[in-house]
């Protein structure tokens, strides 16, 4: 006699357009605050990016643990990933200071080529494992690590690229923002006019709220001078608090809405 497996369901949270509107202000949140601690507090991207690891392993812990979706922890282990993603590109790329020249490290391109590499062997490793990509079919313990694996470097990862838009291709923030606003709404038109799997267009989306985020966050708090808004990393990070706050407290509400035993959708159903 065996004993049947414990289910992990519902875990993650279905892909609606509330999903993707919390996650870009998840991702542009997590570019001002770590720029605030990093760079506005001077604590530097090496000691900012530990303490951001620290909040990310603490999070994720209790994620793991869990037996169902609960959004204020999921969306908070998203933040972490986002914030510590942020840091940790910017260490690769500039060096353990919090000033903005790559002197003292990779680059913008050669930071965001590893990290690409670092992405592509750990999807190579999740099919090795045959786990599924879908996220709405992630039930196991070890498909759910990779899941978080992937996002910490996707988030790292599009920071690297957000930085080599605004900065290094000289589109600056505004036409770094557009041009990956209106990738963004190709993949969304892809979804609904071409057989592309849904699956495949996810993660690329998923990937590109991240420079999306990081251009956003920079328009919106770096100075005048810098091409900016100026808002400042304090007034930008403190509103996205506020957005993300009251989008977790309404999913919530909904997944208290949530009946148990209805499928959940597949991938990019309910965009």
């Amino acid at each position: 006699m065996t004993t049947a497996p414990v289910r992990r369901d519902y875990k993650l949270p279905q892909i609606t357009a509330m999903f993707w509107i919390l996650k870009i202000a998840a991702t542009t949140l997590g570019e001002t605050g770590g720029d605030l601690l990093a760079q506005t507090l001077h604590l530097g991207y090496a000691a900012a990016s530990l303490l951001f690891l620290a909040i990310f392993v603490v999070s994720l812990l209790a994620q793991l643990r869990a037996r169902r979706f609960h959004p204020a922890l999921y969306w908070t282990v998203i933040a972490a990933t986002s914030t510590a993603g942020t840091t940790i590109s910017d260490l690769l790329n500039r060096g353990p200071g919090s000033g903005t020249s790559t002197e003292g490290g990779l680059g913008y391109g050669a930071g965001a080529a590893l990290l690409i590499t670092c992405l592509a062997i750990v999807f190579a490793i999740w099919r090795l494992t045959g786990q599924t990509y879908d996220v709405a079919g992630i039930t196991s313990l070890r498909a759910e690590i990779l899941y978080w694996t992937a996002i910490l470097l996707s988030n790292t990862l599009g920071t690297s690229l957000g930085d080599y838009l605004s900065d290094s291709s000289g589109l600056g923030y505004t036409g770094g923002a557009l041009l990956i606003a209106a990738v963004m709404i190709a993949l969304l038109a892809a979804h609904y006019l071409t057989p592309i799997s849904g699956v495949l267009l996810f993660w690329l989306a998923f990937i590109l709220t991240r420079p999306l985020g990081a251009t956003v966050g920079d328009l919106l708090s770096k100075p005048h001078e810098n091409g900016g808004l100026g808002f400042g990393t304090y007034g930008t990070t403190a509103a996205l608090l506020v957005i993300l706050v009251a989008g977790i407290v309404y999913s919530h509400k909904r997944a208290q809405q949530t009946s148990p035993s209805i499928r959940r959708p597949t991938v990019l159903d309910n965009v």
